[in-house]
């Protein structure tokens, strides 16, 4: 897959993981650089370490330290240099007919993208689409709640959602955009097999703008017992209704 060029981060600037399977996962993607590894003797067992990654062995409460407060280090904390960034068309070209594509609109929560993003690997959809400048970076609480999927599931950052959006229906890809206030719903939207789900910021919900580019609006059939979903709980049943149609 080819990756846009990135300068070298400075080591100020690197994200700490921390956690097992987010580290555990970030040890695997030859796509990753890990740069440091603090490890307790007891937790060092459970992984293998290349032998140029430097590791330091430390105490529980010394990883405490590094992280922020309360956060589950589990014994390991990483720090990385972050994932080069890859372009839209490298994951548009050859997709699988049915694997669906996600499009986050300012979704901005670390928590909530990492969520979408193990869901996304759960689906096996072919990756996330955001904007590079309203979406969060990557981190230790997002690589956590992402749970190993932020190393496999491609992430493409645009400058322009707009312009993606259209790209991705040159792709052959039908655009349906969640949002509660659609009178369809989305076993009636999802039609053509290769589906790009659309999910807005949590409480605004999607752009105008990004409403004019979707083929569809469409709605969950929730009971009226609740306003709305979050957006990650969201997202992993619009995947699930567009894996199973």
């Amino acid at each position: 897959m080819r990756r846009k060029a990135r300068t070298a981060s400075k080591a100020e600037n690197r994200p700490r993981f921390w956690g097992r399977h987010a580290v555990a996962a970030a040890l695997q993607n030859p796509e990753r650089t890990v740069a440091k590894i603090w490890v307790t003797r007891e937790a060092a067992g459970s992984f293998e370490f290349g032998r140029d990654v430097p590791v330091t062995y430390a105490d529980a409460a010394d990883l405490g330290r590094l992280v922020p407060r309360d956060a589950p280090h589990q014994g390991i904390v990483a720090e990385v240099e972050r994932l080069p960034d890859i372009w839209l068309a490298d994951i548009l070209d050859g997709a699988s007919e049915r694997r669906p594509l996600l499009v986050l609109d300012q979704v901005t929560d670390p928590h909530n993208v990492g969520a979408i993003l193990r869901s996304a690997a759960a689906f096996d959809a072919i990756g996330i689409v955001t904007q590079d400048r309203h979406a969060p970076p990557e981190s230790g609480a997002l690589a956590k709640a992402a749970s190993g999927a932020l190393e496999t599931v491609p992430w493409v950052r645009v400058v322009n959602l707009s312009r993606a959006l259209d790209e991705i229906a040159e792709a052959g890809f039908w655009r349906v955009g969640l949002t509660g206030e659609a009178e369809m719903a989305l076993g009636e939207a999802l039609g053509p097999p290769r589906v790009a789900l659309v999910l807005g910021a949590e409480g605004e919900g999607m752009r105008h703008n990004t409403e004019l580019h979707c083929d569809a609006l469409a709605r969950l059939p929730i009971s009226d017992r609740v306003e709305s979903l979050n957006v990650s709980n969201a997202a992993a049943i619009a995947l699930y209704a567009a894996t199973v149609a």
